[in-house]
């Protein structure tokens, strides 16, 4: 599928869920830290929902969120890296029962897995849990040349001029971007903006990011009170 018919396929595409997740902690969507997390209340739903393992991972998620006053930004992007690669790769058709959902984080971490965009998505909440700026995050689809197939990583811009680090599940490796040569992008975007990838490398600002329904769809569900359930039965 050629990038031009892909982006225009995704601004198009009505979201395919309406019962999904609560997580009110995450109902801010900017930059700003959030200081009302709710971790009873998340780790009791997951614990309901996904069973005894999904609370033992909420908890660890929760803790992974504490301020460390030591720790630079590059070394929470290190362990959130590290925490959410750990988990299983799956398609969503296996998963959900559909060809394509955006999970948001308490789903992914519930049921221990899902595909690209669930490990970006989950990693730039977590992020901004840890107080790095929204604008220094890209959620960014990417073509996999060695893949041969769209997917997706999160890219971390230290002022806007740097060369971006990539956060991704497939090489779980930080890296800048000049040593991906394996990802071409696509489209980009965050809390506020949406950017399309032009050549030799240049994005362009093409507007709000809520022009993207799969994006604001799972915006949308971090605020309702609802877990999805997978139609895939995972034991791990």
């Amino acid at each position: 599928m050629r990038a031009s018919r892909y982006i225009t396929e995704m601004l198009s595409k009505k979201p395919v869920h309406v019962l999904f997740l609560s997580m009110t902690c995450l109902s801010a969507l900017h930059a700003d830290p959030i200081t009302t997390l709710d971790g009873p209340k998340i780790v009791a739903a997951l614990e309901k929902s996904y069973g005894e393992r999904a609370a033992k991972r909420g908890t660890a998620w929760l803790k992974l969120m504490q301020p460390d006053i030591s720790l630079s930004e590059k070394d929470n992007l290190e362990k959130v890296n590290r925490f959410f690669n750990m988990f299983h790769f799956i398609d969503d058709i296996k998963l959900w029962g559909v060809n394509n959902y955006w999970a948001t984080p308490v789903e992914f971490i519930g049921v221990n897995g899902g595909d690209c965009e669930d490990y970006s998505i989950a990693k730039y909440f977590t992020l901004l849990e840890l107080g790095i700026s929204d604008e220094k995050m890209r959620i960014t689809m990417v073509k996999a040349l060695h893949l041969n197939q769209y997917h997706m990583v999160l890219a971390y811009y230290e002022t806007p001029a740097s060369i971006p680090l990539i956060l991704d599940n497939i090489d779980g490796v930080i890296k800048p971007a000049t040593k991906r040569n394996d990802l071409i992008p696509v489209y980009s975007f965050n809390g506020s903006q949406l950017w399309l990838n032009k050549e030799r490398g240049r994005s362009v600002s093409s507007g709000d990011s809520s022009r993207l329904k799969r994006w604001q769809d799972v915006r949308q569900r971090i605020t309702t009170a609802k877990l999805k359930q997978p139609k895939l039965k995972l034991e791990f």
